[in-house]
C-alpha cells in the first residue's frame, strides 16, 4: 500500500515501515497497517489515522499535534515525548503504551483506554479524558491542571505528585489510586468522593500524635471547635491543639518551627490556617491519627 499525498504522487510504501522522520503532515493514513513501524520523529501533524493499526508501533518523538487517531490501535506503542496536542484520540486503544512525556494538552481520550499506559510526567493540561479508562495506568508527576476526568476509571492508578488542581474528577473512580503527594488543589470532586478521602473525625474532639524534635512523641487533642483536616494523605493537621502527653522528653520542640513547644496543659496554636485542604504541608499543626505513623514520620 502507498501512501499519497493530495495530488495523488507516492510519498512512501506502508510496506517498508521505516518512516523515522517522514514527513507525512496532513496525510490520510486511515485505516493502515502500521504495526510496528518505525515513526520515530516523524511529522504526522494533522494527519488522518481513524481506525490504523499502531500496535507496538515506535512513534516517540514524533508530532502528532492535532492529528485525527480516534479508534485507532496504539496498544503498546511508544510515544514517549511524542506530541500529541490537540489531537483526537477519542475511544483509542492505548492499553500499555509508553506515553512518558507526552504533549497531550487539549487532546480529546474521551473513552479511550488507557489501563496500564505509562503516562508518567506526561503533559494532560486541559485534555478531555471524560469515560477514559485509566486502571492501572502510571500516572506520576504528571500535569493535569484543568483536565476533564468526568466519569473517568483511575482504580490503583498511580496519581502520586500529579498536578490535578483544577481537574474535573466528578463521577471518576479513585479507589485505589495512589494520590501520595498529588496536588487537587481547586479540583471538582463529587461529596462522596471528598467523603472517601477524608480521615479526620468532621465533628467532635479526638485524639492525634506527633513528631518532635529528638524522636519525642507529643500527644495531643484536637479540639471540638478547632478545624481540622486531611488532603489525600493520612498526614492531618488541625488550627490549634491541646498537648496531653509528651513521651521521650520533657517537651517537644517542632521540627519545622523550634519556636513551637509543646508542653503538657498547653494549648498550641498554628501561625497561620490554610482553608484548602488539600494543600497537604499548608499552615496548621500536623499529626496522624496513631502513635505508630507519628513514631515513623521522617
Amino acid at each position: 500500500m502507498d501512501i499519497l499525498d493530495r495530488n495523488g504522487k507516492v510519498l512512501v510504501t506502508i510496506a517498508q515501515k521505516v518512516l523515522s522522520g517522514a514527513n507525512l503532515s496532513n496525510t490520510d493514513l486511515s485505516g493502515a497497517d502500521l504495526r510496528g513501524a518505525d515513526l520515530i520523529g516523524a511529522n504526522l501533524r494533522g494527519a488522518s489515522l481513524s481506525g490504523a493499526s499502531l500496535k507496538g508501533t515506535d512513534l516517540s518523538g514524533a508530532s502528532l499535534s492535532n492529528a485525527y487517531l480516534s479508534g485507532a490501535n496504539l496498544r503498546n506503542a511508544d510515544l514517549s515525548g511524542a506530541d500529541l496536542s490537540g489531537a483526537d484520540l477519542s475511544g483509542a486503544d492505548l492499553r500499555n503504551a509508553y506515553l512518558s512525556g507526552a504533549d497531550l494538552r487539549y487532546a480529546d481520550l474521551s473513552g479511550a483506554s488507557l489501563s496500564g499506559a505509562d503516562l508518567s510526567g506526561a503533559d494532560l493540561r486541559y485534555a478531555y479524558l471524560s469515560g477514559a479508562s485509566l486502571s492501572g495506568a502510571d500516572l506520576s508527576g504528571a500535569s493535569l491542571s484543568g483536565t476533564y476526568l468526568s466519569g473517568a476509571d483511575l482504580r490503583y492508578a498511580d496519581l502520586s505528585g500529579a498536578d490535578l488542581s483544577g481537574a474535573d474528577l466528578r463521577g471518576a473512580d479513585l479507589i485505589g489510586a495512589n494520590l501520595r503527594g498529588a496536588s487537587l488543589s481547586g479540583a471538582k470532586l463529587t461529596a462522596l468522593t471528598v467523603a472517601r478521602l477524608t480521615i479526620v473525625p468532621v465533628e467532635g474532639a479526638f485524639i492525634g500524635w506527633k513528631k518532635c524534635r529528638g524522636d519525642v512523641i507529643v500527644q495531643v487533642s484536637i479540639p471540638a471547635d478547632a478545624k481540622r483536616s486531611n488532603a489525600i494523605s493520612r498526614k492531618c493537621r488541625a488550627a490549634y491543639v491541646d498537648v496531653i502527653g509528651i513521651f521521650g522528653g520533657e517537651e517537644g520542640i517542632s521540627i519545622h518551627n523550634p519556636t513551637i513547644v509543646y508542653r503538657v496543659g498547653s494549648r498550641v496554636h498554628c501561625d497561620k490556617w490554610n482553608e484548602d485542604r488539600w494543600v497537604e504541608c499548608g499552615g496548621g499543626i500536623h499529626f496522624f491519627l496513631t502513635r505508630e505513623e507519628a513514631e515513623a514520620y521522617n
